[in-house]
């Protein structure tokens, strides 16, 4: 049916461009002729065409263009008899006697335009005259055609400032008259065109509505390019009329489509001036008119004419402007009581974003938009409309985007009442946002009091809002989530240590309710931050006698105290290889500070963690290794204390599940019992014990190796145990001598040429290596090459070690 009806309405275009092409023709032939008579007669025929009712407006519009380039061909001749000496009044009068009342009217117009410009009579009395005629034909495409064409004519031809047709007898109202009332008309008839045919055929009559809007809205264009319309004209007669006419037409397509058009034709500098006027009719729309885009746009264009030029500040300041638009969106939320929520929300933020641009040193006015957006939606609850919780997203953005600066949008008091409208989902989002915000401005929070603040605002991210569980949340957007908080904890500091000291307790009260899963993020920056204070303390009162006394109520003890509660909350979750590494790092804390019961408490809590929670081998590995090396660096114990850690750390490696790693452990434990600076840690003895120990075991590892594979396995062990001795014996270790580092090395040449011991090229090369370094100190010469000069090679040369390796 729909392709039948397509077809039809093709074969009647192509009907009528027939018959226009061919009265058209004709029409040719007598103006070639001078004919006037049969010019008027075809003319007549050709234009009857466009009196068809068959067409759908797109095509209407193809045959209404051909008669109009027709047209503008007859207007030429008509131009031509003028100038030889044909009465232009006669001819007005002549067209007038075509049959039907369309042709007539076209012929009217453009027998009007020549009158007008031949200057024979005042142009408001001609243009009055084809307004007022134009109402004769009342079907609404054929007369929105009509009229159009009659816009098209004469705008160049309106009595404006400055043009030729101003005169005494014509002044810019005329022609302001004019295009006011063929504006009136035209709507009238656009509207009218939604209550023909049936209700079934409603849409269709819609998009036909629609496509026709373009031909309503050019007289409002026109209007905006008379010169002569000024803004006290606009103010008194243009934007009334126009707004009357759109109000009282009480249909939604024609009211939303004007209003947009005035806000996109008129300067912005009469909408500033003309608010109460423009922002009295809104509340008047139906219901169903798309307000919040009006109002949106209108706020957007004055927020760019504020940002244009800093002199038109004061013009906004001068009409209220804010005010004024605040007291509107109030009252047309009132007056359409069933506004979505989405359009609620597009206000405000539309008008948010204008404050910002328009008053960016008002913050009260931000948190009156923000207060005001709070009340309309009280008692509602949580916004379930995704395209709503966007728009909550861009309200609460805007003042991080203008300001760049969090702890600005933290005096906002209503800035987290409106985040409690937001569903679980999108608060994170919008707490990321925050937080992004604050990382990219580098944002330092330097008080308890905003930090506080700031946690409400991010508490999406903290807790766990509406009982949402762990296992609803993707793990890796959580991991992200948890990073960016963690980030952020970063972010807070202040000088003085008693703010920075509530800052730590303040942080650490909301991530311990946040629950176990989130402690392993958001601990380990917490403790950091806690031990830069623990520096910053020790470095500030080093020169006291006293320099953390009772006096004071911020202390590193307090602060270890703190501490050592908050690393304990990991064992929840639990996390005893984060919690082992963070009680290494206060015990350092807890060295620089020469506060040896405190460093001893917290290695205490680290091997306990270590006999009692780690149980895997490779966590135990990295475990132990990390406790050597932290211990290695204390120098706050003292020899029992120092004795008791590093027998337990040596009893540690010896009980290592794997022989290498054992070996490993032991002789690194060696580096506890020698430390370059310190001369009463300097024990060559237990030194050789540990190196000692390590061989008996990689000994032990190669004799497993041969029971279980067959082969003695690699001398990669005895190689580094090798570099041990040669470090030590480097540093002046007494009891490591020339004969031992001599024996070590035909050891591993021994191992390396057994035929059991599989070829590793990596080991050779480790082995060529250490050769090449104990060359390469006996040619430095000084004290160290004389030490090295002492050790000969008898088993293997040194350049044969190195082809070996480059083989």
């Amino acid at each position: 049916m729909i392709s039948d009806g397509v077809e039809d309405e093709e074969k009647y275009l192509a009907a009528g461009i027939a018959g226009l092409q061919q009265n058209a023709f004709y029409m040719h032939r007598a103006l070639d002729s001078n004919n006037l008579r049969d010019a008027l007669k075809y003319s007549a025929q050709m234009l009857s065409e466009l009196r068809t009712s068959k067409l759908s407006p797109h095509k209407y519009y193809e045959l209404y263009m051909r008669a109009f380039d027709e047209l503008r061909k007859l207007e030429m001749f008509f131009k031509e008899e003028a100038r030889r000496g044909c009465s232009i009044i006669d001819l007005y009068e002549l067209v007038q006697h075509a049959g039907n009342i369309l042709p007539r009217l076209y012929l009217l117009c453009t027998v009007g335009s020549v009158y007008i410009k031949s200057k024979e009579a005042p142009a408001k009395d001609v243009l009055k005259d084809l307004v007022e005629m134009s109402r004769g034909i009342q079907n609404p495409v054929r007369g929105l055609f009509l009229r159009s064409y009659l816009s098209q004519v004469s705008r160049d031809k309106l009595p404006d400032i400055g043009s030729e047709y101003e005169g005494d007898a014509d002044t810019v109202r005329d022609a302001v008259e004019f295009v006011l009332q063929n504006f009136t008309e035209m709507n009238k008839l656009w509207v009218r065109m939604q209550h023909q045919g049936s209700a079934r055929e409603k849409e269709k009559r819609e998009k036909e509505r629609s496509e026709l809007r373009d031909l309503v809205g050019k007289n409002l264009h026109v209007l905006s390019q008379i010169e002569g319309v000024d803004l006290d004209l606009y103010k008194e007669t243009v934007l009334p009329r126009v707004l009357e006419q759109i109000v009282n037409c009480k249909d939604e397509l024609a009211q939303f489509y004007l209003m947009d058009c005035i806000i996109q034709v008129f300067p912005d500098e009469y909408h500033l001036q003309t608010l109460d006027i423009l922002l009295g009719a809104c509340p008047q729309l139906q219901p169903s008119v798309d307000i919040k885009t009006v109002l949106s746009q209108l706020m957007e264009r004055l927020s760019n004419y504020a940002a244009s030029s800093i002199e038109v500040l004061p013009e906004f300041l001068q009409v209220e402007a804010f005010s004024r638009l605040s007291n509107a969106i109030g009252k047309v939320i009132e007056a359409h009581v069933d506004m979505p929520v989405i359009g609620v929300v597009t206000l405000y933020s539309s008008l948010l974003k204008f404050t910002l641009h328009v008053h960016p040193d008002r913050l009260d006015y931000a948190d009156q938009v923000l207060g005001s957006f709070v009340k309309k939606l009280s008692g509602k609850g949580k916004i379930e409309d995704s395209r709503a919780t966007k728009q909550v997203v861009a309200l609460l953005s805007a003042p991080l985007e203008k300001y760049n600066d969090i702890v600005t949008a933290l005096k906002l008091t209503n800035y987290p009442r409106v985040m409690e409208f937001l569903d679980t989902g999108t608060n994170k989002v919008m707490a990321t946002v925050i937080i992004q915000s604050i990382m990219k401005n580098t944002t330092h929070i330097l008080t308890a009091e905003k930090v506080e603040a700031l946690f409400e605002l991010i508490k999406g991210l903290i807790v766990d809002l509406d009982g949402t569980l762990h296992d609803e949340v993707d793990e890796e957007d959580f991991k992200e989530e948890q990073n960016s908080v963690a980030r952020l904890i970063q972010m807070f500091h202040n000088e003085d240590p008693e703010e920075m000291f509530k800052i730590i307790c303040t942080v650490r009260k909301h991530i311990m309710s946040g629950g176990p899963k989130r402690l392993p993020f958001t601990v380990p920056p917490l403790v950091f931050s806690s031990l830069k204070l623990v520096r910053q303390l020790h470095g500030g009162h080093e020169d006291r006698e006293n320099p953390f006394g009772e006096e004071a109520s911020t202390t590193p003890k307090k602060i270890f105290q703190l501490l050592t509660q908050t690393i304990e909350a990991l064992l929840n979750v639990p996390a005893p290889e984060l919690a082992l590494r963070l009680y290494l790092q206060c015990a350092e804390a807890a060295n620089d500070c020469d506060l040896e019961p405190v460093a001893y408490e917290f290695f205490t809590q680290a091997y306990i963690l270590y006999e009692e929670e780690i149980s895997d081998s490779k966590a135990q590995v990295t475990a132990i290794h990390l406790i050597i090396g932290t211990l290695q660096r204390m120098q706050v114990f003292g020899v029992e204390n120092r004795d008791t850690l590093t027998h337990k750390a040596t009893g540690y490696s010896a009980k290592l599940l794997k022989k290498p790693d054992q070996c490993r452990a032991v002789y690194a434990c060696s580096h506890l019992f020698w430390v370059d600076d310190q001369e009463n840690m300097k024990d060559g003895e237990r030194v050789l014990i540990c190196l000692k120990r390590a061989l008996r075991i990689a000994n032990a590892a190669q004799q497993q190796a041969n029971a279980t594979r067959g082969s003695t396995g690699s001398a990669t062990l005895f190689v580094e145990i090798l570099n041990k001795y040669l470090y030590f014996f480097e540093k002046g270790n007494p009891q490591i001598t020339v004969a031992s580092v001599q024996s070590l090395i035909e050891l591993i040449t021994t191992e390396m040429q057994s035929d059991s011991t599989p070829a590793e090229p990596a080991t050779n090369a480790f082995f060529a290596s250490t050769m090449r370094y104990i060359q390469f100190q006996k040619q430095k010469g000084g004290a160290v090459g004389e030490k090295y000069e002492q050790i000969k090679f008898r088993s293997i040369e040194i350049s044969d070690w190195c082809k070996q390796s480059l083989a």
